[in-house]
């Protein structure tokens, strides 16, 4: 499952992180992260996948689309 760019911000909000810090730490450029999350471009499938482990890895779970709108929350 990818994330949306909203879910990528919302994220780094709960983790207090930069676009920088997200970047480093998913071994992608920070434009990449830039570009998603201003919604200019969608980032490559394997980019994708590195910034939502990141971000799991960082301590935060993204809650799918159920009807009531696609999310993320900090880990229990």
């Amino acid at each position: 499952m990818g994330i949306t760019a909203a879910q990528c911000r919302g994220a780094r909000a709960m983790l207090g992180i930069s676009q920088t810090e997200l970047a480093q730490q998913a071994s992608v450029s920070r434009q990449t992260v830039v570009d998603f999350e201003r919604g200019a471009r969608t980032p490559y499938t394997n980019n994708l996948t590195a910034i939502r482990s990141a971000l799991e890895a960082a301590g935060v779970e993204f809650i799918p689309e159920n009807g009531g709108g696609a999310g993320v929350r900090l880990k229990p």
